[in-house]
Order: structure tokens, then sequence, then C-alpha cells
């Protein structure tokens, strides 16, 4: 994902929260990371189960899987988890289009 701003790497010129030091404050979840750590660390998630899912069916496309139990609980997991990414994916741009409309 392109960062034209260097705002989310805090890599950036621009420093849009000024403070004793000119330190960013750091937005942390209760393990510690930071919320672009753990939305990453979801995102690896849905793609691995994306691709467990078309690995279980290709595999039963071939023959090499006789359970068709585990596929659709493979296919069912990958399409539950990606709802819940589209879910979260539109929570987050809701609250982006609110504070756009907030006035300053």
């Amino acid at each position: 994902m392109a960062d034209p701003l260097g705002l989310i790497g805090g890599a950036g010129q621009v420093n849009p929260f000024p403070g004793p030091g000119g330190a960013r404050p750091r937005a942390e979840d209760a393990s510690g990371g930071t919320f672009k750590d753990a939305l990453t660390r979801n995102l690896d998630e849905v793609n691995q189960a994306q691709q467990e899912a078309t690995r279980a069916v290709e595999d039963m496309m071939t023959g090499n899987r006789g359970d068709l139990e585990s596929v659709i609980l493979a296919t069912r997991k990958a399409d539950d988890a990606f709802r819940m990414l589209q879910a979260l994916r539109n929570r987050v741009m809701e609250a982006y289009d609110e504070v756009k409309q907030m006035r300053v």
C-alpha cells in the first residue's frame, strides 16, 4: 500500500500531532502492537484461509481428497473470514467519511 504522505510508517516529514518533543502518539492494542500490525496480521490470516480453501477444492476435484466435509468447512471458514474483513473495511470507511464531514 502506498503512503504518499508518509504518515503510516512515521517516516514522513509532516507531523500532524505536534506536542512535547514533536512525538507522535502511537495507537496500540492490548498486546502492545499497533493497529497497522494487527490489520496486517488479520489480512495474512484471511489470505491463508482463502488459499487453504482453494487448495481443498482443487484436491477434491483432482481426487486427492475424499472428505467433502473438510472442503465445505474450509470454504465456509474462508468465506466467514472474508465477510468479517469486509465488515471491518466498511466500518473503517464509515468512520473515515464521518471524520471528513467534521468541521475544524
